[in-house]
């Protein structure tokens, strides 16, 4: 397929080839490709149903004259997984995870890696120099080492050493650079320039902006297979687009494609809408978000990052600010900062709900888009996309905090060989003296389910479930316990007639209630409740730390 590249500055086109990297006609650097979207529109959907789900499936869309398969190792492609305990407990039944981490080295940046090792080994580039936080440094060292291309490594002292080792381990030379990430990447281009070597430069390499849109196509594609077609305006059935994408950033480099990816989409008439793009940063390092919070057209930067997430330590962010910027506005969309702290509490709650393990900055996408929803930006019944960009990597002592484990010594063996007393004896010395008993009451499985996790992640309880309020009554009876989570709308007997029963016996007035309810109460209903509850919490609303103090000031 043909395509030219255009400079966003003078609007010259010219021919793609990767050692090029300004404009012939201005000199700026800030180009993009474009193809023939009136040609694709008719002949790209067809195509796709006989092809594999990954990246090269979109290959007429990609700047590689003639795509090499044995320089694959199986990138894109990677799953939409529906985040169904999170939804709930943020109150969105719609928020699905896109699990970059199932690339070939574990991040999104593998899609960057493969497309521009692509186009270097077909114009027969053989050495390359790179400026990474980590996550890029090692995608392209596998590709690299894959085409038989030399990379130069800048990383910053900063960089975990498991990172460095394995970007080593590719062959690639690692320049450790005790300064900030920003300095790396100027001694890394100051090093290219003296050799006369290609410089891979973020957001203005034209095949990292090409690669990265194939997340917005992939996207689609899932959304429509899983929600079904989006009718548009005129009644077409169409590619169905999330109302949010939110992702991580440092240098802006995923968003700024993955919206070429969406306005693609839209010109060759597949979708209909954009969504509105939510960029975070950590607060330590947020030049992009302050500067829109301040309605600057230009990115102030940030000299002294004081963050522990190294990987989103970009200070200066350049140009990237005002494209990005103009994406958030365009789209209706918002930038945000969290915390450090924010971004390891994320890392918990999505191990823990969901099973996905992510690194802190994958993580800082995920405390953000609770930040949104609980600021009111991301609606209740917004679709939300989050891209889980990073490398799983082993967790540190800093992100799991104190009495994370438990030690348990097995007793010593008789003569006979025979332990005493066994597993129980070593079980003993685990367990408390008595454990505190649960009862969950809720004519909803998935409520139970959530409630029993949020329970587990936090101690040892023996809880205790029903499905509805007859049958609760009777547990409750049976097992007196130290505390009853129970939900107010159930149908026959409902928890306002649960909680009149347990006021009218003796040894189950005092037991200990929170109360959750799916919807706002009258104020009526809050009178009959006034007195006689701990808390009263509203489902979709158990994120708040206000829900687990409750619960483990009454338990413990």
């Amino acid at each position: 397929m043909s395509f030219v590249i255009r400079c966003l500055d003078c609007g010259q086109t010219a021919p793609y080839f990767p050692a090029s990297a300004n404009c012939t006609h201005c000199g700026n650097e800030w180009r993009e490709a474009e193809y023939d979207y009136d040609a694709l529109a008719q002949s790209l959907p067809a195509s796709l149903a006989a092809r594999p789900f990954d990246l090269w499936r979109y290959r007429e869309l990609l700047p590689i004259r003639n795509p090499n398969p044995s320089l694959s190792l199986g990138e894109g492609g990677t799953p939409l997984i529906r985040a169904i305990n999170l939804g709930m407990m943020l109150g969105n039944p719609n928020i699905f995870i896109k699990d970059e981490r199932q690339g070939p080295t574990g991040s999104f940046k593998d899609r960057q890696a493969a497309v521009t090792i692509a186009a270097l080994k077909e114009a027969g580039i053989t050495e390359m120099v790179a400026a990474s936080t980590g996550n890029v440094a090692i995608a392209y060292s596998a590709y690299a080492a894959r085409a038989g291309i030399k990379l130069w490594a800048f990383v910053t002292s900063l960089v975990p050493a498991v990172k460095m080792r394995e970007i080593a381990l590719y062959g690639s030379q690692v320049i450790k650079v005790t300064a900030s990430y920003d300095q790396a990447k100027q001694l890394a281009a100051q090093f290219a320039r003296q050799r006369g070597l290609y410089q891979d430069m973020g957001a203005r390499t034209i095949t990292s902006i090409e690669a990265m849109k194939t997340i917005a196509f992939e996207i689609s594609e899932q959304l429509t297979a899983l929600l079904g077609p989006r009718t548009s305006s005129t009644g077409k059935p169409m590619w169905q687009t999330p109302d949010w994408y939110i992702q991580a950033i440092s240098g802006g480099m995923g968003p700024i494609g993955v919206s070429k990816g969406f306005r693609e989409l839209k010109r060759m008439g597949l979708t209909e809408n954009i969504p509105a793009f939510g960029p975070i940063q950590t607060e330590g390092c947020a030049p992009m978000v302050n500067s829109w919070k301040k309605g600057l057209e230009k990115a102030e930067p940030v000299t002294t990052p004081r963050t522990h997430i190294e990987t989103l330590a970009t200070g200066d962010p350049g140009r990237a600010y005002t494209f990005l910027r103009n994406t958030v506005n365009e789209t209706n969309g918002a930038f945000e900062s969290v915390t450090d702290e924010e971004a390891f509490r994320a890392m918990h709650v999505l191990a823990k709900m969901e099973g996905i393990s992510v690194e802190p900055a994958a993580a800082v996408a995920v405390a953000g888009l609770i930040k949104l929803i609980r600021n009111g930006q991301v609606k209740s019944t917004d679709v939300v996309v989050v891209n889980c960009t990073g490398h799983t990597m082993p967790a540190e002592q800093s992100v799991l905090g104190e009495n994370w484990s438990r030690n348990i010594t097995m007793p010593a063996q008789s003569a006979e060989g025979k332990p005493e007393d066994g597993l129980l004896a070593a079980l003993a010395s685990v367990a408390p003296d008595r454990f505190p008993r649960v009862v969950i009451v809720d004519d909803s499985a998935d409520s139970r389910r959530l409630i029993r996790r949020i329970l587990q992640s936090q101690g040892d309880y023996q809880i205790l479930e029903a499905p509805n309020g007859q049958e609760g009554l009777e547990l409750i009876r049976r097992e007196l316990p130290d505390l009853i989570i129970l939900d107010l709308m159930m149908p026959e007997m409902d928890g306002f007639a649960v909680l009149d029963a347990l006021r009218a016996t003796a040894e189950t007035a005092e037991i200990p209630v929170i109360v959750a309810s799916a919807k706002e109460l009258t104020a009526d209903e809050k009178t009959r409740l006034g007195g006689h509850i701990q808390a009263l919490m509203q489902k979709g609303d158990f994120m708040n730390d206000e829900f687990l103090d409750e619960v483990q000031a009454l338990i413990q």
